[in-house]
């Protein structure tokens, strides 16, 4: 959810109001470009050939990694060049440096843990169709239905749903997104805002670590561990 007192008057206000469209295309794109990058090959019998070649596993599994997440993240990146442009043109205002670094790194690390998660989970797959089962299950979690968790860990808690902008639930819901990769995204686009409570960067920075590591590593092990 966006701030409840943002005021949309800057070009960074702007881009941090259109970030819906990275949540809900971009991570949907992720996930369809990474979810047979495993479970195709082994299906088929190539990935027992490039296993056999005289490369290491992790360096297999890191390479495999970025080239999925730059598949989407460069298209990504290009779309926001041309907004800036637009924001540009009608605005007459440009994001500063920071902004700008902030909001493309967010924007990297979003790819990056839905393309790392739906390797990982297309790597474990019997078949291509539960691969993309079970993608499209925890972008949908993440995506369309953590609020609804949110909303009944906030009443298991005590505290009130009538009214989600209350200071109350705001607390709980920015403790929560800490445990969601959007909600990570979303606490470190409201970085640079002025007049916006926020939870501590330190969290946020710490929580953005976990999901870039916890991930990453566990695809790492499996490709090490796994047997075509």
């Amino acid at each position: 959810n966006l701030p409840a007192n943002l005021v949309i008057d800057s070009a960074y206000d702007v881009m941090f109001a259109s970030t819906a469209f990275i949540i809900f295309s971009a991570t949907m794109g992720a996930v369809l470009i990474s979810f047979d990058g495993v479970s195709r090959d082994r299906l088929t019998g190539v990935l027992e050939i490039k296993l056999s070649q005289p490369i290491n596993r992790s360096v297999f599994a890191r390479a495999l990694l970025i080239g999925h997440w730059g598949a989407i993240f460069l298209p990504v990146l290009i779309l926001n060049i041309f907004s800036l442009l637009i924001i540009w043109y009608r605005l007459e205002d440009m994001p500063s440096i920071e902004e700008l670094f902030i909001h493309t790194l967010g924007t990297a690390l979003l790819l990056l843990w839905y393309t790392s998660m739906q390797l990982l989970a297309s790597s474990w797959a019997k078949d291509i169709g539960s691969s993309i089962a079970v993608g499209l299950g925890v972008w949908m979690l993440f995506t369309l239905l953590w609020l609804v968790l949110t909303t009944v860990v906030a009443g298991l808690s005590g505290v009130g749903v009538e009214n989600l902008n209350s200071p109350e639930f705001t607390r709980i819901e920015a403790i929560m997104d800490l445990f969601s990769p959007n909600g990570v995204y979303h606490h470190l686009l409201e970085m640079p805002l002025e007049d916006v409570n926020r939870i501590s960067p330190l969290y946020t920075s710490i929580a953005a670590i976990l999901w870039s590591i916890i991930p990453l590593k566990l695809f790492i092990r499996r490709i090490e561990r796994i047997y075509p």
